[in-house]
Parts: C-alpha cells; structure tokens; sequence
C-alpha cells in the first residue's frame, strides 16, 4: 500500500520538476475548517503544477455523502477518520492513497474579548452561558461537533448545555454564529477561531477528553492519475507544511 503511494508521489514530484503543464482541473472536496489554509495551499499548488483546483467546502458528513450519491471528488480531505472509513468500506475510495494529513485541537471561544477560563471538569459552563447560546457544529455528523461534543461529556458539562446548544451544518457556520453575537460562545477548531477576528479562544479543551482529531486524504476510486498524485504529493511538501503549520494545524504525513 504504502509503495504504491511513494510511487504517486514521486510520479508528482517529478512532474513538479518538469514544470507546469497544460491547465487542468482538479475537483477536491475538503473539510470547511481546511478553507483559510487549503485556500492557499491550493494557490500554490497551481502556481507550481499549472492545474486548476476547485475546493468545495462543507461538513464532512455531507461532503461524503455527496460522493456516496456520485458526486464528482477527485479528492476528499475529511476532519475525521470515521466518514472515510465509511467510503473506503463502500469501495468509493483508492485505499493506497489514503495519508492522515493533519491534526487540530477543540477550544471553547468567546464573542468579542473574554477572559481565559481553565477548561476542565471543574467549570460551570452552564453557568458561563447564562441566558445564552453555545455554537457548535452538528453533534452527531459533523466532526467538530462530534469531538466537541465528546470532550463536554467527558468533562460533565454535557448535561448542563445540552437544551442550549445552537447546531450549524459546519464549524465554520458555529463560528460565524459567534463572531456576529447570535451566540456568546462557540465550540470549534483552533484554526477557525485563529481565522476569525471577531471571536477570543477562551481555553483548550484537553486532547484526553476527546477522541484524536485525524485529517485524512484520499483519492476517489477511479481518479488515480498523474495530475491527481500531484496534487497529494503537494499536500504534503514543505511548501505545504509550512502554510497549514502557520494556521495553526498539526502537520501529520511526511
């Protein structure tokens, strides 16, 4: 397995040295808490390979259920590892392209300035939110708003917040929700709370309290091709590395 994607990846690398070619266009289908980062790794990656990329963003339950129906990824980047188990089950995925491409942390943020709370078993989180709201993304589906809603149950704080929770299809739609004030405090990604002005990251929420938070990429069945190994390949160069180190992402492949 892991032969055939060095060879993917030295057929990428190759054809990186050989310069741009004719313009082509790659279809990924990627995590909405990838956007600020991807954005510009894919800016990159065209620069320097001469294909076109097109991102579509979403929660990564409705991007894999996208492609369940047939929609046309040429590659998925999901914010976790359960809807990619899913697809590589169905046989929708080429399972020796499969990399864990990066890691993240949850945080508990604030709408405006707040001060740092400790976050642990000890708050009061239902007392934090008063009268309020708390945004996160769909507890059951969207992988933010699984691992958020992992770590206030390991906390005790599940509970307390559960009838107050606002839903969003995505993190980035929780944080949004945050940073205008439609809810005083949110559960999301690190990331997103770094790309996001109008919001302060109250605290971490311990990595044991929640299940490892695994990005993994895969090409889709069928896809396998020069220009889509080139693109794997490029997401896990150094170029690559240092913009998703910079937004804050752990960068797990090599």
């Amino acid at each position: 397995m892991m032969g055939l994607l060095r060879q993917y990846v030295g057929l990428a690398l190759a054809a990186l040295l050989a310069g741009p070619v004719a313009a082509d266009e790659i279809t990924v289908f990627a995590a909405a808490s990838l956007k600020t980062a991807l954005d510009e790794v894919a800016d990159g990656f065209e620069a320097a390979a001469g294909h076109e990329v097109t991102v579509s963003y979403a929660g990564s339950s409705a991007l894999a259920r996208q492609i369940e129906l047939g929609a046309p990824a040429d590659v998925f980047i999901s914010a976790n590892p359960d809807w990619m188990d899913r697809l590589e089950e169905a046989g929708t995925i080429e399972p020796e392209t499969r990399i864990d491409l990066l890691g993240n942390r949850i945080v508990l943020i604030a709408h405006g300035q707040g001060e740092p709370v400790e976050i642990g078993a000890g708050m009061d989180l239902g007392a934090m939110l008063g009268e309020g709201r708390l945004a996160m993304a769909l507890v059951d589906a969207v992988p933010a708003g699984i691992y958020g809603k992992a770590a206030l149950e390991s906390l005790g704080q599940w509970q307390a917040v559960e009838g107050r929770v606002v839903q969003s299809d995505n993190v980035r739609a929780a944080l949004k929700l945050v940073a205008i004030g439609e809810a005083p405090m949110g559960v999301v990604y690190a990331t997103d709370a770094a790309a996001e002005a109008g919001v302060s990251v109250l605290g971490e929420f311990p990595e044991d309290s929640h299940p490892p938070i695994v990005y993994p990429a895969a090409a889709m069945n069928g896809r396998v091709g020069p220009m889509v190994a080139e693109f794997l390949g490029y997401l896990q160069s150094g170029a690559a590395r240092e913009v998703f180190e910079r937004h804050g992402f752990t960068v797990l492949a090599d």
